[in-house]
């Protein structure tokens, strides 16, 4: 749905945003949708735990995906 950029900016709505939409008599309302908060992380809090052994075993249990020729440009 295109909203004009002097509704969305009096409504406070981004582009992409999401609304509800439902139909009231002979025309609509539009409601925008709250998204949830996003936690946002570090690198180094999801690197946490991804010691070289770590690293290894997860190598190792996934293999059987590194196996067959290259099909591209792949090194």
């Amino acid at each position: 749905m295109t909203i004009p950029a002097d509704v969305r900016k009096a409504l406070n709505l981004d582009v992409g945003a999401q609304v509800d939409v439902s139909v009231s008599g002979n025309g609509f309302i539009a409601r925008a949708v709250e998204r949830p908060h996003r936690e946002r992380y570090a690198l180094r809090d999801l690197l946490r735990g991804a010691t070289p052994e770590a690293i290894r075993r997860l190598r190792d249990a996934t293999a059987w995906a590194h196996q067959g020729p290259s099909v591209g440009r792949e090194v």
